[in-house]
């Protein structure tokens, strides 16, 4: 048995079914619209994550340049009170 008991044969019979009534050309651009779907989904998840590896980078940067301003002002505000 294969999904909830539809077994392989049945899933055979059921794509032969939809050619039929679909046709072959129009079932081909189906699947190459599902495929172009996919490639543009995983396009953008793959675009989000590259923005929001430079969006922390950017953050880290900061950070660091933020600490390195602080160190500095605290230096001249020792060297002030001697």
């Amino acid at each position: 048995m294969g999904f909830g008991g539809i077994g392989p044969g049945s899933l055979v019979i059921i794509l032969l079914i939809v050619i039929l009534l679909f046709g072959t050309k129009k079932f081909r651009n189906i699947g190459s619209d599902i495929g172009g779907a996919f490639r543009n989904f995983k396009r953008a998840v793959k675009d989000d994550d590259s923005k929001k590896d430079e969006t922390d980078s950017t953050e880290s940067i900061e950070q660091k340049e933020s600490t390195t301003i602080e160190g500095e002002v605290t230096k001249v505000e020792e060297k002030e009170k001697q």
